[in-house]
């Protein structure tokens, strides 16, 4: 009786796999509603692989309403029977916060329960929570570890990560070569982040021959993909001639993607061309209101023109205490120039500055001889590229 009620039973749980295997084939063929009657089904019965791809229907919105509560249901009693893909599902709705409270500690239980069954997914975001210190102390040691695990699966994203940690030095010591194999690895896979990475490691010559060519070349497959940073960095290579042939209205073209974005450097450097009628014909005020947003996001050649300009008057009224409150923002940040450039304005001008920590009780003395250094916008340097490499 004991082996009949056994076989009775392996032969239910096949039936119920068929199920499920018929399910994810009416899913893949996009007939929602015979899928979802066939996993309610099993899920009832309480099938965990069911429970969580009808879990993920619910969370996409496939065939039914979209419900992260009634997901995030489906998931628990999936996760609870040990599946790891709902574990891992369910660990990135308390991370994002998604149809419950955001809870990182609960997003990492439930990640480190299906990063130890192996499921790479969790590996991933497991090492990046250890990266930003959510929900646990900030370890790069142990976040190289998943990484590596992850990588080791061929999950572009971990692989992209792990190069970003041997970019920096972050947890492992520092190998631009190690950095260069592994973003190599997810730019064959089209992960944009490490075409702009590798970009730039040819263009800086780390971990490789430094080839410009290259590099605009990665720098371009990254800025289609809508990288910021990419459009940015391409933008200046076409600007200065590097990699490619000299095209102003290429590069204005590349940073006012960047700069729709809201990336500052590219903001400031259209901001720049506007003013020296570099591929479009100069406009001051159109400048102006490009650094205007750069300044806002406390990019400091903004802040430094825009006091210029209201010094000069150029596209807006000339306006002395407006140049004051440009450069004083950036005198508290310790910039030299800002500094000696205010210290002057409120020696010659004292009544734009009636209390400035700077002057002594005469504001007028030597330095309201010198002359304020208002060197046009356009002949100063474009900014400097800085490495804002950034784990995904």
């Amino acid at each position: 009786m004991k082996k009949l009620l056994l076989i009775s039973l392996l032969v239910a749980g096949l039936f119920a796999n068929e199920n499920v295997d018929k399910a994810l084939e009416y899913i893949k063929r996009k007939e929602f509603k015979q899928a979802r009657i066939l996993l309610e089904k099993e899920s009832k019965k309480g099938d965990a692989e069911a429970q969580y791809h009808l879990g993920g229907m619910y969370a996409n919105g496939q065939g039914v309403k979209q419900d992260y509560k009634k997901a995030i249901g489906l998931w628990a009693k999936s996760a609870n029977q040990g599946d790891e893909e709902a574990q891992f599902a369910l660990g990135f709705m308390y991370a994002k916060g998604l149809g419950t409270k955001q809870d990182y500690k609960k997003a990492i239980k439930l990640y480190q329960k299906s990063a130890n069954q192996g499921d790479a997914l969790a590996q991933t975001n497991l090492g990046l929570m250890y990266v930003m210190g959510q929900g646990v102390e900030q370890d790069y040691k142990k976040a190289v570890k998943l990484y590596q695990k992850a990588a080791d699966q061929g999950i572009a994203l971990a692989q992209t990560n792990l190069g970003l940690m041997y970019d920096k030095g972050q947890g492992v010591k520092q190998d631009y070569k190690k950095a260069v194999e592994l973003y190599q690895k997810a730019v064959d896979q089209g992960v944009a982040l490490a075409q702009y990475s590798l970009g730039f490691l040819y263009y800086n010559g780390h971990g490789v021959k430094q080839d410009y060519k290259k590099a605009a070349e990665l720098y371009q497959k990254a800025a289609d993909q809508g990288v910021a940073l990419a459009q940015y960095e391409l933008g200046v290579m076409y600007s200065e001639g590097k990699g490619v042939k000299q095209d102003y209205k290429k590069a204005m073209e590349l940073y006012q993607k960047s700069a729709d974005q809201g990336d500052a450097q590219a903001q400031y450097n259209l901001g720049l061309m506007y003013y020296a009628s570099q591929g479009v014909k100069q406009d001051y005020k159109k400048a102006i209101e490009l650094w205007e947003k750069s300044a806002n996001q406390g990019y400091a050649d903004a802040l430094y023109n825009l006091g210029i300009m209201y010094y000069k008057g150029q596209g807006v009224r000339q306006d002395y205490r407006k140049t004051k409150e440009f450069w004083q923002k950036l005198a508290d940040q310790g910039d030299a120039q800002a500094q000696r450039n205010l210290y002057i304005l409120c020696s010659k001008y004292y009544w734009v500055c009636t209390r400035h920590p700077s002057l002594q009780t005469n504001p007028i003395d030597t330095l309201s001889k010198k002359k304020i250094d208002n060197t046009p916008p356009f002949t100063k340097k474009l900014p400097k590229k800085v490495n804002l490499l950034t784990a995904i």
